[in-house]
């Protein structure tokens, strides 16, 4: 190969490099985008005020327009990402070309990049920002937070109301439970397979024994058939985490009042 042509390939190996390096500010937005909305779910999901420690009263408040602007941001990230993968692909696929083809006369590569690109950019639909990766962690997350403080925000004015919210509060503790440490999950992560939640330490640890002992690794979840549990199939269950850590001040909030009503009665029966 000519050494104009080892020059110019150099040249579009850094492009390549410096693409990525964009990618990974991309994937950063989305993430801080998804923590953005997740945060305003848990502020907004429902406000508490509390005279005398008596809750006074419960306001549910709509974050859907909020939350909604959010969902626009990401897809206008996804769309920033598919853009770069095609140039990314188109680059790729440009180099590859002339290292197999070795012409003697380097072509016009700033053209064959952008022929690909075009051709790529040619079959774009909306439903591809919707496929994208860390968008759909993102719906996936807002579903689940929601379903985690919908169970902690029941209706108690009626006796079987809060007998029902009771067992659904049990069930939701349930789930804060890693099905291999027997333990409430600290850092919980989620299968993207089957659905089912772990504590990080703990699957990682036995993914990289079983990994050791070239075994696969059947899901820990009793009743589970997926039987091929993989480091890369797992991602942050923030969403779980931020319930669990609710459910822990709650629950914290509610001995301390606890203690300082048996306090303030000893003091007045004494």
């Amino acid at each position: 190969m000519p050494g104009g042509a080892r020059i110019s390939l150099n040249f579009m190996d850094s492009s390549l490099s410096s693409l990525k390096n964009c990618q990974s500010y991309i994937n950063t937005g989305m993430d801080i985008a998804t923590h953005v909305a997740l945060d305003l779910v848990e502020n907004f999901s429902f406000g508490m005020w509390y005279s005398c420690d008596v809750l006074i009263s419960k306001t549910y408040i709509d974050d859907a327009e909020d939350v909604k602007s959010i969902e626009n941001v990401m897809l206008e990230y996804a769309a920033m990402d598919r853009e770069l993968n095609h140039y990314v692909e188109a680059i790729e696929e440009t180099v590859n070309q002339i290292k197999r083809e070795n012409p003697e006369n380097m072509p016009d590569l700033k053209y064959l990049v952008k022929e690909k690109f075009t051709a790529l950019e040619s079959k774009n639909s909306d439903s591809d920002l919707q496929r994208n990766e860390k968008y759909l962690y993102f719906q996936d997350q807002l579903k689940e937070m929601r379903k985690q403080f919908r169970h902690q925000s029941g209706d108690d004015n009626e006796a079987i109301e809060q007998i029902d919210e009771d067992i659904v509060v049990t069930q939701s503790q349930m789930n804060f439970i890693c099905p291999i440490t027997q333990m409430e999950m600290k850092r919980p992560v989620r299968n993207k397979v089957c659905g089912h939640t772990y504590e990080e330490d703990a699957i990682l640890k036995i993914i990289q024994t079983r990994k050791q002992q070239k075994k696969k690794v059947r899901c820990p979840k009793i009743g589970c058939s997926h039987a091929d549990v993989k480091g890369s199939d797992l991602v942050p269950d923030e969403a779980l985490k931020r319930a669990i850590d609710s459910q822990n001040k709650q629950s914290w909030s509610t001995l301390e009042k606890s203690a300082g009503y048996d306090a303030a009665t000893k003091e007045i029966c004494c």
